[in-house]
């Protein structure tokens, strides 16, 4: 049982490393492009890089395309991320180019090609246990719960899918996942939550935020 499931990681590297370096050479002429067209509309940075948790809670760098600018109010705080979004940015996020830096994150491992998104690192200590169990893969460039409502969905639904994904995930998932990612790109489901640029700020289970506040008041 142990062994099957070190030949099944080790496929799923081997699956990673070969689609992803295929996928770079296809894409090739776009990580050319995008950069010059993302420094001509917002300016420097071209890339968005943010700490994010990956396999066992580690943190890593993620890699996107920027897709939003700096614009500020009167006061000098930045403006909304809807406001901020600019229209090369929403074509990158709707036909989902933004993440196709991530694949440099595949190949040096800290990312596979299908597993649950990395989220921010201040999101670990409001996951519940298991919640948390979504840290026991690597995370992915897309999901379970991307191709089961990305964005439209609510934050416990997708890390149900997340923990789903964790129990019972293969290469035949993958491959499936992967192919209905490309249907759900191609129709732009599910890109952002009603109302909103960005999935709003995961603040914690209600149950679970309500069981710290009494720890809290305890100690």
């Amino acid at each position: 049982m142990i062994m099957n499931h070190r030949i099944a990681l080790a496929l799923k590297r081997a699956f990673d490393l070969i689609a992803s370096a295929i996928l770079l050479l296809f894409f090739s002429p776009l990580f050319l492009l995008m950069p010059l067209l993302v420094r001509l509309t917002m300016g420097p940075p071209v890339f968005f890089r943010q700490p994010r948790l990956g396999y066992q809670r580690r943190p890593f760098s993620v890699y996107k395309f920027r897709t939003m600018n700096d614009s500020r109010n009167e006061q000098g705080n930045l403006l909304s991320d809807e406001q901020r979004l600019t229209s090369l940015g929403k074509l990158l996020r709707k036909t989902s180019l933004d993440e196709l830096p991530e694949l440099w994150n595949v190949l040096k491992g800290e990312m596979s090609l299908v597993g649950p998104r990395p989220l921010l690192v201040e999101y670990l200590d409001r996951y519940t246990p298991e919640q948390a169990r979504r840290h026991e893969v690597k995370p992915g460039i897309t999901g379970w719960a991307q191709v089961n409502g990305r964005n439209a969905i609510t934050w416990e639904e997708k890390f149900k899918y997340d923990v789903w994904y964790v129990d019972n995930w293969s290469l035949r998932l993958d491959i499936k996942i992967i192919f209905m990612t490309i249907l759900k790109v191609i129709k732009g489901e599910g890109i952002n939550q009603p109302g909103q640029a960005t999935m709003e700020e995961f603040m914690g289970s209600s149950h679970h935020v309500q069981e710290n506040f009494y720890k809290e008041k305890q100690q």
